[in-house]
């Protein structure tokens, strides 16, 4: 089968409010897990085919290099980092800890909550009150269930704390290493017909390439952001009553999704504009970004099912153009090569028949030098095929003529029965013959019996005609 669901039931109460993300590229999240290396070739090696980046941007999105950002920002030297995670971890903190899927959960209540206060005015954009804000930081923190519908916070509340939530991450959303692919993508734009660039922004290819960098983001940030984008669209779509449109949203959450961490406007001046252009186009095509493309989906599922791994979108493309009459044409050959040997069965029982007829005929007839030439040409023919048994030698060319005895033979025996069956769509062996002895003139004939009375050959009898002699007397 194409898809497999798997139905989880979960009887723990405390753990039916958290998100469930449901994810259909079951074989894409198989070989994410089981096959990590071969599924990061193979996305990135679509994702260069995409965008064009250098040996040393390529270097830092693999993680191979240290990473190059603007402002001097860099990630924290791991042992230090790891300390710090570590005494987080013990305090039970969710803000400004690495991300986990603890800490979706928690941070979880302020999404959920949020979804169903789009329609305030103002929401992101204007700041609630501190004192609150810090009741609600204390208890996430602290891992306390929260009752946000008590009337106690006010949506202003819950929306700051979740920007500061995500600005007090150690890294961007969408991670260091992937920051110069994102800039990349908002280069990519349309070409005219003479292939010159222009300045249209080539979405279908942006999509794309969001497709992809976004498989290969931690699972933590994945789910995320997944989150967070399905919140800022609902919110845009609402614009009319909150005055928040994604461009303006955009400009809320691009320092904390798509901005190296103390890294200032200053330090990103030439890329401003497309970092927050970016964001925008994230948000407003969000449904779609969260889907691996065709592609992904087929390679993965044929790397379990099937033999053939097409490795890029062209590779699929022309699987999926055989794929569409491949079982039709299966079936249609199947069924006409029963029908062919069938009627090749039936035809090479009739071409039995007939010339064991005849080759009784022949023992039959009074002693004569012409019964002795007439045995003599059978003998000879009966290495390669007798009457009665079917030659073990494939004919190699069908409209090669035959001269043997045997074959003139068949050619003749067959000729009135054959006849209807020339318009036959798969031709036998023996309906080629047949045409051919249409073509078969009396010096063919003459050569075969030089100097020997005409020979007429009917499938129940043999006819000897008295004719001229012509040429040498006697027989070989």
């Amino acid at each position: 089968s194409d898809a497999i669901c798997n139905f989880v039931i979960c009887n723990d109460s405390s753990l039916r409010r958290q998100p469930i993300i449901f994810n259909p590229d079951f074989f894409v999240e198989k070989l994410r897990h089981e096959k990590p290396e071969v599924f990061t070739e193979l996305v990135v090696s679509n994702i260069t085919r995409l965008i064009d980046l250098p040996g040393t941007e390529l270097a830092q999105l693999m993680g191979e290099v240290d990473l190059k950002l603007p402002g001097g920002a860099s990630p924290a030297p791991g042992f230090f980092r790891s300390l710090m995670s570590l005494k987080r971890k013990e305090k039970g903190v969710v803000f400004g800890s690495p991300l986990t899927e603890e800490g979706i959960a928690q941070i979880y209540q302020l999404i959920e909550y949020l979804h169903k206060n789009l329609r305030v005015e103002g929401l992101f954009r204007v700041p609630g009150n501190s004192v609150r804000q810090q009741i609600l930081r204390d208890a996430l923190n602290n891992g306390t269930d929260i009752d946000l519908e008590s009337g106690e916070f006010h949506s202003n509340d819950v929306a700051t704390l979740l920007k500061m939530f995500l600005g007090e991450l150690p890294e961007p959303l969408l991670t260091h290493k992937h920051f110069h692919a994102h800039l990349k993508i908002a280069d990519l734009m349309q070409f005219d017909d003479k292939g010159n660039k222009t300045n249209v922004p080539d979405k279908e290819r942006q999509i794309e390439a969001l497709q992809l960098l976004f498989l290969i983001l931690p699972p933590p940030n994945r789910n995320l952001l997944k989150l967070l984008l399905d919140l800022l669209y609902q919110t845009a779509k609402k614009q009319d009553k909150n005055k928040m449109s994604a461009y303006n949203l955009a400009l809320m959450f691009a320092p904390h999704v798509l901005w190296p961490k103390n890294a200032t406007a200053n330090d990103l001046q030439e890329n401003i504009t497309k970092l927050n252009n970016g964001m925008a186009f994230m948000i407003k095509h969000s449904q779609k970004l969260f889907k691996a493309p065709v592609y992904i989906r087929e390679c993965a599922r044929l790397h379990y099912l099937g033999s053939r791994t097409p490795a890029s979108k062209d590779d699929l493309d022309l699987v999926a153009s055989c794929h569409t009459k491949s079982f039709q044409l299966a079936k249609s050959q199947k069924r006409n090569w029963v029908d062919s040997c069938s009627h090749q069965e039936e035809t090479q029982q009739r071409t039995e028949e007939a010339l064991r007829e005849l080759f009784q005929h022949v023992h039959s007839m009074p002693e004569s030098a012409k019964k002795k030439q007439l045995i003599r040409q059978f003998n000879k023919q009966s290495v390669t095929q007798t009457p009665g048994r079917e030659s073990s030698t494939p004919q190699v060319q069908k409209r090669a003529r035959s001269r043997s005895f045997s074959g003139l033979i068949k050619r003749k025996v067959l000729g009135n029965q054959m006849m209807s069956e020339k318009k036959n769509k798969y031709p036998t062996p023996e309906s080629v013959a047949i045409g051919e002895l249409k073509r078969a003139s009396k010096e063919n004939m003459n050569l075969l019996f030089p100097g020997s009375p005409a020979v007429t050959m009917m499938p129940t009898r043999l006819k000897w005609s008295e004719g001229k002699k012509e040429g040498k007397k006697g027989t070989n």
